[in-house]
């Protein structure tokens, strides 16, 4: 099934860069305008400029962020402070963090490439809706550049043990490279060179599908790219840019972590609380809690945690509600032509019975910022509230890791900002210039 290649990574050269937490940055979906000019002028040779460049005024069809993009990057080859490895290689990437609740965690995967497919062939399987405008900006640096700076987070399933034991093999020695990441993440990366290893883990691979878990976007983009590729030029059956750069986990890997994201809803006429409640109660058990210390975003998360399809409902005042599905026979009604995978989804449950039929968020208005502003910052979705430009959030537990592999085996795809990967990947560490 998946068909995974080693490549010729791209790297940071610490000889001119220094320290690579100077010029590494968290995925450019989570970084704010503020953090985009911090990371700016944290190095010049920062990795923002070629994954998320500034808009400037006077930027044009032949002068814009994804042409400086490229430029940077020409430049950085030539002047050695990005190399390419020696040979075709695959990696292996952990991270060591500490979760939201204080445990200490670590997760470790490969880095490769992985051959792009189309997901109706049962291959790579996504489970979350994309929207157009990330995917619009994504193909216009893929265009410009020929690159991947980020990984795509996918997860696999190694059922045998014919994979994890490899990987521990390789990275018992100390990593080629290992710092703390501006967001306090520790970030290693081991190089595998040697042929017969690299032949046995792309052989591993062979029966596995794969399962997206963060960068639908860029996955989708880079199928565009290739297919439009294949329409204008005459090329081989395969080329180098019908791989794309991926960092693939176990499923069973202790260290993975999905944090929830919360909904924030704002412009909604007529919203009145106490009519939401009541109607809510016809498919809900509503219960109201006063909140009896000054942390109202743990006080919300306790009371919902281990509750499956439960959700806690906060509108600024000295109380909060959660509201706990009664019957999922509710939810399977309003899409019977769901999967159970999909309808047993906190995520369905709260877009389908609650934001659609009782306040009338339709499916498309919940993909636009018009009523809702998502945050995986559960202090956030509160603040909001109370500083009176939302009416209301919700909180949501985070999705199963195995509700995710539902979903995406029923060939079906979750609603957007169902799950968030954490700690997200680091951009920069290591890159795929298909042109080399």
């Amino acid at each position: 099934m998946a068909d995974i290649q080693p490549f010729t990574g791209l790297r940071y050269n610490t000889e001119i860069v220094g320290d690579l937490s100077s010029v590494t940055t968290p995925p450019y979906d989570v970084i704010s305008p503020d953090d985009q000019e911090r990371f700016y002028h944290m190095h010049p040779f920062n990795v923002i400029r070629l994954e998320y460049g500034k808009e400037l005024p006077e930027d044009n069809e032949n002068q814009n962020k994804y042409t400086r993009a490229a430029d940077f990057l020409n430049e950085w080859i030539e002047s050695g402070v990005l190399k390419f490895e020696d040979k075709e290689s695959l990696y292996i990437y952990g991270q060591d963090f500490t979760a939201p609740d204080g445990r200490q965690l670590s997760c470790k995967g490969l880095v490769c490439l992985v051959k792009l497919e189309e997901f109706e062939k049962g291959i790579i399987l996504p489970h979350e809706e994309t929207l157009s405008k990330a995917k619009s900006d994504r193909m216009n640096l893929l265009q410009a550049t020929h690159t991947n700076f980020s990984a795509i987070y996918s997860l696999y399933m190694d059922q045998n043990h014919e994979i994890t034991p490899v990987l521990n093999t390789c990275s018992a020695a100390d990593p080629d490279i290992s710092f703390v990441a501006d967001d306090g993440v520790t970030q290693k990366l081991w190089t595998i060179s040697d042929e017969d290893t690299i032949t046995r883990i792309c052989s591993a691979f062979k029966d596995k599908q794969l399962f997206i878990a963060d960068g639908h976007h860029r996955y989708e983009t880079a199928l565009q790219f290739a297919s439009k590729q294949h329409a204008l030029d005459t090329y081989s059956d395969t080329e180098k840019f019908d791989y794309v750069m991926m960092f693939l986990a176990d499923i069973e890997e202790d260290g993975l972590l999905v944090l929830p994201t919360h909904r924030m809803l704002h412009n909604l006429d007529g919203f009145h609380e106490q009519a939401l409640i009541e109607r809510a109660q016809q498919n809900f058990t509503t219960e109201k809690h006063l909140l009896l210390e000054d942390d109202v975003a743990r006080s919300i998360e306790a009371a919902i945690a281990g509750q499956d399809k439960s959700f806690g409902l906060y509108t600024g005042a000295d109380y909060f509600y959660t509201l706990t599905l009664k019957d999922i026979e509710a939810q399977r009604d309003a899409l019977p032509e769901k999967s159970d995978a999909y309808n047993n989804l906190d995520v369905a449950v709260l877009h389908t019975l609650l934001l659609e039929q009782i306040l009338g968020i339709g499916r498309n208005d919940m993909r636009g910022g018009e009523y809702i502003t998502y945050t995986r910052d559960s202090n956030e979705a509160v603040e909001a509230v109370q500083n009176g430009g939302f009416q209301c959030s919700f909180f949501l537990n985070p999705t199963k890791i195995s509700d995710i592999k539902a979903v995406s085996l029923e060939n079906e795809k979750m609603p957007q900002k169902s799950t968030y990967f954490y700690p997200k990947l680091t951009t920069g560490i290591v890159m795929n210039d298909f042109d080399e």
